[in-house]
């Protein structure tokens, strides 16, 4: 699943080619959108919330979007072939007198008012990347569960909107903290969250999450996306193993040696 700055890039480049812009041609390839059309509605902007996208348009409508695991959105020229992936993966078409927005593989996309968006994204916790950020209530959430694994603590969108897999473990590792260590056995809290803030903050103009501060393949994480290999900083093989409810585990890195705390379940 995207990270909420992969997200905030998406939203920022379909802003740019889309907004102010009033649209020739909308295809919303959905069965419960099949007979919407925003043809001839100008687009007002598009921001992300967390991991989600709301396109705002005239007459107060937004069309809400969530990439979920493989969902992406692609711009092209009109007339150019579109590459996101075959045809029956598409989901949407957004388009302008001058650019084509085409959203793919979208699990979730649905049109309401604007002043109901908060149906869709009201659940969400402070938005690391959002002008409402508030970093006590984010320490607040985080911990309120304080015999919650913080890895699965930090991967709830209801606590901090924004963080994903690849965060999780990286911020665990950093903070020397094992992911299944309960949440009110973190050492400064407050610095975890500070920590997620500075790294999306870091990332979100450009693709990829570079964590290490290296731009070499296979030297961007410290341990996402490492097992079997050393560690970056002391050599211990990087373990893997999945973590979470049963129905929703999601792969989680760690090493054993430079993190405190409860290793996986067996």
């Amino acid at each position: 699943m995207p990270e909420g700055d992969t997200v905030w890039l998406t939203a920022r480049r379909l802003h740019e080619a889309l907004a102010g812009k009033v649209l020739v041609r909308c295809d919303l390839r959905v069965p419960q959108l099949a007979t919407a059309d925003l043809g001839g509605r100008r687009v007002e902007e598009v921001v992300p919330r967390g991991k989600h996208l709301l396109a705002r348009f005239e007459g107060g409508v937004t069309l809400h979007s969530h990439l979920m695991m493989d969902g992406s959105w692609h711009l092209y020229a009109p007339g150019e072939r579109w590459r996101g992936g075959p045809q029956h993966q598409v989901r949407a078409v957004l388009a302008s007198a001058d650019r084509v927005a085409v959203g793919y593989r979208l699990p979730v996309l649905e049109l309401l008012p604007t002043a109901e968006e908060e149906k869709a994204v009201g659940h969400l916790g402070p938005d690391l990347l959002g002008p409402d950020w508030d970093p006590e209530e984010a320490v607040r959430r985080l911990t309120a569960e304080p015999g919650r694994a913080v890895g699965e603590a930090l991967l709830d969108q209801r606590n901090l909107a924004g963080l994903g897999n690849v965060y999780k473990s990286e911020l665990c590792f950093l903070r020397g903290v094992t992911p299944w260590t309960p949440a009110g056995e973190v050492p400064s809290p407050e610095r975890v969250v500070a920590l997620a803030k500075r790294l999306l903050e870091a990332n979100k103009a450009r693709p990829g999450h570079i964590t290490t501060g290296e731009t070499r393949r296979g030297r961007t994480h410290w341990v996402y996306g490492r097992a079997d290999r050393p560690c970056l900083r002391c050599g211990t093989t990087i373990r893997v193993a999945d973590q979470g409810p049963a129905g929703q585990e999601r792969v989680t890195y760690w090493c054993p040696s430079c993190q405190r705390g409860p290793a996986a379940p067996k």
